[in-house]
């Protein structure tokens, strides 16, 4: 399995590629966002991309930005920016996950696990195939979200995760933490606003795909849920 590490710090990736060789994985290293790119095209197999905001050439954001066009790969993003607005904005873009400068790397690559077991859909239950909720066709195994008049909705895997744990459990009020904890499959530290972020996202999605329709509801200081009709 390849892990491919963006950074202009040769050193950070360097040490990083220590880290995911001795975890086992193959690593592929670039220094620049457009490097980045041209290796994602080349190596379609690569399962996880490590990303650097502040690169020259063509930051993360927009490396991100253009992944998305074609690609659901889980991308974790390395950053020294520590606002709660940049990284919202990278979540928003379509990042995975966020870690700041400077990182511990056993945190890093216990992100990097986390987000492949999640991409790889290891959790085993017996929740249906095929959800129909609302406006929407919900299929887990592809990772496919339609409308019902058949218009395909484009979700980022933490988006899907989203909304097949509501949808598979209408009515049912998730507070932000148990969606981290079961979608991101880690321990809620600070999750209230990431989850947010993605939610609004999803929904932003949903309805430009339905006409307005509100499929997500929010129970006020409580959480999320999906109701069936």
């Amino acid at each position: 399995m390849k892990i491919l590490i963006v950074d202009d710090d040769k050193d950070i990736v360097e040490l990083l590629s220590i880290y995911v060789e001795n975890e086992g994985y193959e690593v592929e290293k670039v220094y620049n966002g457009k490097e980045a790119l041209s290796k994602l095209n080349m190596n379609p197999d690569i399962a996880l991309m490590i990303l650097d905001v502040m690169m020259p050439q063509m930051d993360g954001m927009e490396v991100i930005r253009e992944v998305r066009k074609e690609s659901q790969i889980p991308v974790l993003i390395l950053s020294a920016k520590t606002d709660d607005l940049d990284k919202i904005q990278g979540l928003v873009q379509g990042a995975d996950d966020y870690v700041t400068k400077p990182f511990n790397p056993l945190e890093v690559m216990a992100r990097v696990k986390s987000l492949l077991r999640r991409a790889e859909h290891n959790v085993k239950n017996n929740e249906p195939d095929q959800i129909e909720i609302g406006p929407l066709i919900i299929k887990k195994d592809s990772h496919e979200v339609k409308t019902l008049e058949g218009k395909e909705i484009k979700l980022t895997a933490l988006e899907f995760g989203i909304l097949h744990l509501l949808a598979s459990h209408s009515n049912r009020v998730f507070s932000a933490d148990e969606i981290f904890e079961r979608v991101w499959q880690q321990e809620s530290v600070v999750s209230a606003k990431t989850v947010m972020v993605h939610v609004s996202h999803l929904r932003d999605k949903i309805e430009d795909a339905t006409n307005g329709e509100q499929v997500i509801q929010t129970v006020w200081g409580v959480g999320y849920k999906i109701e069936s009709h």
